[in-house]
């Protein structure tokens, strides 16, 4: 990915006095003795002292306990080992813990309308107790599993924390999620607990998931008590279940189930794309410390401020979302299409909230961009102080079009982390300059490095990324894997006790990086790596081209097949025309070996529910791999299209 070694965004001296993450490093330096000047030398201290970190971390954010840790971290190598054994702790009470009574907790809005509903803090607590006296009353017990089918409103907020503070295990699929992909995932869990909703609202339709709510009662044996949502169509419960209404129409005194530091918060799902979903565990501890970090020192929060997120209850991004309570922010949920009425929705969310900080998919951004949407010309958006975006690489002159369109001083911080780890391993900050096509660097308390296919640490080439030491978020397990294999063949296999990724970096040394695709969809021709990000960056600025999908196949004989499918804009075709642009454009802005040896017209480009290319179920599609087996259908938001992408495979026939 090409991009400027000059900077284009510079925190003022004022910027970074006035930011957390200053007035942190200033107790910090008190706390150790030492100074810390700058991010990078505060990032190699986290590393490398990496338990008076956490510890720090804990002290600072007030982590409250009911019973004192006999260590840090416990002895040996990953994934072996447990941090702060010995503690008790609940996430929800860290959750609910600050903010003014009558001031808003969460701000719920939904799509095409501007009337917004308000939860205030005291309403929030008072309905998260009465939620968890109805668990309590039905039997729910520490470890029990309580599933959800909720979209992203105040009701999926109060069951989650609500399932925390029994001790229950918390698992949520949005409803845009069909009944088989749902299914697939909440029935490992064997949940005693089933809410879901009626429907949910989509591009100024109301979308009638009924349906899928009986499948899931059918399907879930396990499940004794069954909650309906009358949330769209609002009538009566079908027979054989609750009211949402009952759950709160009890009053009981707040009470936090006092767990182990690693007892199991929520089990979040992997995509699913190419076989059974993976359950990743996490616990109440170490999600509570990595979301304080988050928070306060990255995101910035301070009590009463607003954090908005554009995502749905089946993407990490809500889970990250949530932490904004823990430094009393207000959260602002958001139902519905990003683009209804217009391509400005959620722009218009960010401005009318006041949200300091607006946390979207790359995708998004780029979608804005296209559309020739200018929401500074639109709104206003002068509270709004970060723009965090991830789930894919930002093309480079996306950010210069933030800063031109958003505003030139408003932060943008492209980050990368994932379901796995419930966060980030890297990111921006508000101390460090920001390059476009660049991640400014990673965050504290990870000990990301890229490594090459010796295991040794590389710089400014393409190498895997690693992280070294623990994390506390990292899952404690992985669900129905009693003896580990499952957690260590996912993450574990390359080096033992190092955790590897997944995803193709390169490291510079002023610590910034690059991310270029996931390294089990490796480009590797002629012998050089080539990511899939940096043909997405350059390809998808040209106003022909809405989108792309790269892959590269192994051939006999030594040969290799680099194919790129282009979906064409409005009113373009993909002809011998913009075949010779796509050509002409991968050989002067990447290098002559990122030309395709075919350019194929294609219809769309699949994706996972979370909006991610298809990249390794199409590769294994291009090499005989049977549909069934290369792709999980109730994964994918475009079933029709990756049978296209099969069709197309069985006529090339490459293998």
């Amino acid at each position: 990915m090409s991009s400027s070694d000059e900077p284009i965004w510079t925190p003022t001296a004022q910027r970074i006095a006035d930011s957390r993450l200053r007035e942190y490093l200033d107790w910090l330096a008190i706390r150790e003795g030492r100074e810390f000047a700058d991010h990078q030398s505060f990032w190699a201290w986290s590393t490398e002292e990496i338990e008076r970190f956490w510890t720090s971390i804990a002290d600072y954010f007030e982590l409250e306990t009911s019973a004192p840790h006999d260590g840090v971290l416990t002895d040996g190598v990953m994934p072996d080992v447990r941090w702060f054994p010995g503690a008790r702790l609940n996430w929800a009470h860290h959750m609910l813990r600050r903010g003014e009574d009558a001031e808003p907790a969460l701000i719920c809005c939904r799509e095409g309308t501007g009337e917004d509903r308000h939860i205030s803090w005291a309403q929030l607590r008072r309905d998260v107790a009465a939620a968890a006296g109805w668990l309590r009353r039905a039997g729910v017990r520490p470890g029990d599993r309580v599933a959800a089918y909720l979209p992203n409103t105040e009701h999926a907020v109060i069951a989650c924390l609500a399932s925390a503070a029994v001790g229950a295990m918390w698992a949520c699929c949005s409803p845009d999620f069909g009944a088989e992909g749902t299914i697939g995932r909440l029935a490992q869990l064997e949940p005693t607990v089933l809410i879901a909703t009626d429907g949910y609202h989509w591009n100024g339709k109301d979308v009638d998931r009924r349906d899928v709510a009986a499948a899931l009662r059918d399907n879930l044996p396990t499940v004794r008590h069954a909650v309906a949502l009358p949330y769209v169509f609002g009538e009566p419960a079908p027979a054989g279940w609750l009211e949402w209404d009952e759950l709160l129409a009890t009053d009981a005194p707040p009470y936090f189930e006092q767990v182990e530091f690693s007892h199991p918060l929520w089990a979040l799902f992997t995509s699913g794309t190419t076989g059974l979903p993976k359950g990743l565990v996490h616990g109440h501890g170490g999600v509570t410390l990595e979301h304080l970090k988050w928070s306060g020192l990255y995101a910035g929060l301070r009590p009463g401020e607003r954090i908005f997120s554009y995502t749905s209850t089946g993407w990490v991004l809500w889970n990250i979302l949530l932490a904004g309570l823990l430094q009393g922010a207000t959260v602002v949920l958001y139902e519905g299409s990003p683009g209804y009425p217009d391509t400005g929705a959620v722009w218009e969310v960010t401005a009318r909230t006041r949200s300091v900080l607006f946390f979207l998919g790359a995708a998004l951004v780029s979608a804005t961009q296209k559309a020739g949407v200018s929401p500074r010309e639109r709104y206003d958006l002068s509270n709004l102080r970060t723009l965090m975006v991830s789930g894919s690489a930002l093309p480079t002159d996306g950010y210069r079009w933030v800063l031109s369109e958003i505003s030139p001083d408003v932060r943008m911080d492209s980050t990368s982390g994932g379901t796995d780890i419930c966060g980030a391993f890297v990111g921006g900050n508000d101390l460090v300059p920001v390059w476009a096509g660049r991640i400014s660097g990673s965050l504290a308390g990870v000990a990301c490095a890229s490594w090459d296919d010796d295991g040794k640490p590389v710089v400014g080439d393409v190498g895997e990324l690693v992280v070294s030491q623990p994390m506390p978020s990292m899952p404690i397990y992985l669900w129905n894997d009693p003896d580990g294999v499952r957690y260590r063949d996912s993450y574990f296999d390359t080096w033992p006790g190092v955790w590897r990724h997944g995803d193709w970096i390169t490291s510079y040394p002023d610590g910034s990086l690059v991310i270029h695709g996931r390294s089990d969809a490796t480009l590797n021709r002629q012998g050089v790596r080539l990511g899939s990000s940096d043909f997405y960056d350059v390809l998808e600025a040209l106003p022909q081209i809405h989108e792309t999908l790269v892959v590269g196949i192994d051939l006999p004989e030594g040969g290799y097949w680099l194919g790129l499918f282009v979906v064409p804009a409005p009113g373009h075709e993909v002809d011998d025309d913009l075949r010779t642009l796509i050509n002409t454009t991968l050989r002067t802005r990447l290098t002559p070996r990122h030309i395709p040896d075919e350019i194929v017209a294609a219809p769309a480009v699949p994706h996972t529910l979370t909006g991610k290319r298809l990249e390794v179920p199409v590769k294994k599609l291009m090499t005989g791999t049977p549909l069934d087996k290369a792709a999980n259908l109730a994964a994918v938001d475009s079933p029709e299209t990756v049978h296209w992408y099969a069709e197309f495979a069985k006529r090339r026939a490459l293998s």
